[in-house]
């Protein structure tokens, strides 16, 4: 998927965290690890432009929804069908990231 090696080996060694807070449709969730720390700051069904640079150094227009009980991201890019799903089970905070047909599943416990 293009993205650089070291950052690869690196994401592999983290454990990161997640900080979630929202205020009606404006939604707020920091990734937060010892290597990078990233930021998303929307409004929910409103399509913006999406700066990773850090993270895979792409740019993308994104849009964040709710579907039931879970929050789904559409980012429209140079690579098809990515994207990611949040979703709470109990005391955990799932994540699911697609791109170009690849998955990669997350599991973050409460703290």
């Amino acid at each position: 998927m293009d993205v650089n090696v070291a950052i690869r080996k690196i994401a592999t060694l983290l454990k990161p965290d997640k900080d979630i807070s929202h205020d009606g449709d404006h939604i707020v969730i920091k990734t937060l690890s010892t290597f990078k720390n990233y930021n998303m700051d929307f409004h929910v069904g409103k399509e913006f432009e999406e700066d990773l640079s850090g993270v895979d150094d792409r740019k993308c227009m994104t849009t964040i929804s709710w579907e039931g009980d879970n929050l789904v991201c559409v980012q429209k890019g140079e690579k098809e069908g990515r994207g990611w799903t949040h979703w709470v089970e109990g005391d955990e905070l799932h994540l699911e990231l697609r791109a170009c047909g690849a998955v990669c599943k997350q599991v973050f416990k409460k703290t």
